[in-house]
């Protein structure tokens, strides 16, 4: 209990002793026992007393009002010196008020400290007893109100001891309570931070299949916008079915919000009898990545194998064909074969240094983006060595961030502008394109887009144009939208193809939520 609460409760303690103390003397009831030595110093004193308490009171409710020791020490003093007197004008301990201080020296044992307890307690035993020995000087006590004046003294320093004691354990136990209420408070808001930050997405159900907790990933890889039960997809509630009948089956993988996949987990919580399920939403871009990264390592392998067995056997079919060009009897039907061989060693020899730079592709290292920002320096460096082109640059009012590497990010996008501007030549006669930086507001993360005036992909090549060596042309290798996407998916970003709602060819980069850092 707070001090100021515990004072209040005394404070209504104190009118209503007052109240009674009057209403005993003005009624008669006590028979002589209260004011029977001096009446009007009595009636005064409890008077006096009673207004004095009812202005306390009144001041303890106030706002501004600050208690101090000094104060609640003053007010315990007035106790004790009001007793007194109420002692004094009944004619002595017989009367019963002198009991009355016991329960100031209690509650001042438990507002102040120990000193200014057993100090208050001391004063009104010293005051007691000196009051008796007065009586008997004066002759209007005898000897037994010393005896009775010297046991209510030690009543007195009993309470006070007891209740100090108890006190004393008793705030241990509370500040030992207290602490570990903010250190669990503590640990709630560290956990929600943590769980809030999360790449992963974390859901609680209760028994019913009604979520309990939700963080902001597993909202935006599930496109959820309020939580609620009936935003849970049927192909989630039929996985986690499937999980819960199946024990011997870790996970399951399911079609998240947007072009995601979603790999499932299920744990199960039993608290209190309470059956709750803890459900983990991760996005199989992560597993992606390290399976990307395992690819590369054994790419890397093949390629350091395959460089010198296929590029000195290819430099020397290249150098004879020129030797042959060069010569003077050779026909030009002759020249036109060995230029056709020299064209397609120049891309063998290309697709080699493709696959090579892809194994040796430095570590990813993600920094903070403003996309807008980023977007316009792009497209001034793209210009400078594309003259020709058109790239119409569309960007949003607010501040768009993503976190990716900058080099790569410039290698994605200016691969997915040369392939727009070589299509939208390709069907209209005239190299152009735009740049889209947007928001995807249902899973709260940047996108970019490419798009174009070319035909489009078909439907069935949507998915076989990141495949690597797939190609639709003659003159391509087939590397350049793999080379996109390895990147895309070693920054948690996504790259697909789509149409924009004018119809239009779009590659869309779909980047992770800026502000989630596991």
């Amino acid at each position: 209990m707070r001090q100021r609460d515990l004072l209040k409760i005394y404070a209504w303690y104190r009118v209503v002793i007052a109240l009674v103390l009057l209403g005993l003397f003005a009624s008669g009831i006590s028979r002589g026992a209260v004011g029977t030595l001096h009446p009007a110093l009595y009636l005064n004193t409890a008077i006096t007393y009673a207004v004095l308490n009812v202005v306390w009171l009144l001041f303890l409710y106030a706002i501004s009002f600050q208690t101090t020791p000094l104060r609640i020490g003053s007010i315990l003093g007035s106790d004790i010196l009001a007793f007194l007197l109420l002692i004094q004008a009944s004619g002595g301990l017989d009367s019963g008020v002198g009991y009355l201080m016991l329960t100031t020296c209690a509650v001042g044992s438990l507002l102040l400290d120990r000193r200014m307890g057993a100090f208050l307690a001391a004063i009104a035993s010293i005051a007691v007893i000196a009051q008796q020995l007065f009586g008997i000087l004066t002759g209007r006590a005898d000897t037994q109100d010393i005896v009775s004046a010297g046991s209510l003294g030690i009543l007195l320093f009993t309470c006070v001891t007891a209740l100090q004691y108890l006190s004393t354990h008793i705030r241990l136990a509370n500040q030992k309570a207290e602490q570990e209420r903010r250190q669990a408070q503590h640990l709630q808001r560290l956990t929600q931070q943590i769980v809030a930050q999360m790449r992963t997405g974390v859901l609680v159900l209760d028994g019913k299949g009604r979520p309990e907790l939700i963080n902001r990933a597993a909202q935006q890889l599930l496109g959820m916008k309020r939580g609620t039960a009936d935003e849970l997809s049927p192909e989630l509630l039929k996985a986690l079915d499937t999980l819960n009948a199946q024990v011997d089956k870790n996970s399951s993988v399911i079609q998240g919000a947007g072009q995601s996949e979603l790999r499932v987990g299920l744990a199960p919580l039993s608290n209190n009898n309470r059956v709750s399920s803890l459900v983990f939403l991760e996005d199989n871009r992560k597993l992606a990545q390290q399976a990307q990264q395992l690819k590369l390592a054994s790419l890397g392998r093949l390629t350091a194998s395959i460089a010198h067995e296929i590029r000195n056997p290819l430099s020397a079919i290249h150098h004879a064909a020129e030797l042959l060009a060069e010569s003077a009897g050779i026909s030009d039907e002759d020249r036109q074969l060995t230029e056709i061989i020299c064209r397609h060693s120049q891309r063998v020899n290309q697709i080699v240094e493709n696959v090579m730079q892809l194994s040796r592709r430095r570590t990813t290292e993600p920094q903070r983006l403003e996309l807008r920002q980023w977007a316009e320096e792009f497209l001034q460096d793209y210009q400078i060595g594309n003259p020709q082109s058109n790239i119409v640059l569309t960007l949003p009012a607010v501040s768009v961030h993503a976190r990716f590497d900058p080099h790569q990010i410039t290698q994605v996008v200016t691969n997915l502008c040369n392939n727009a501007l070589r299509h939208s030549q390709l069907s209209t006669g005239r190299a152009s394109a735009e740049l889209a930086i947007s928001v995807n507001t249902e899973r709260e993360c940047a996108q970019l887009d490419v798009l174009d005036l070319g035909p489009g992909v078909p439907d069935e090549h949507r998915e076989q144009i990141f495949e690597p060596f797939f190609t639709t042309e003659a003159s391509g290798a087939g590397l350049g939208l793999y080379i996109a996407r390895e990147l895309c998916e070693s920054n948690r970003a996504s790259l697909y193809y789509c149409r924009s709602r004018d119809s239009r060819s779009c590659f869309r980069v779909e980047f992770a939520n800026a502000e989630q850092i596991f």
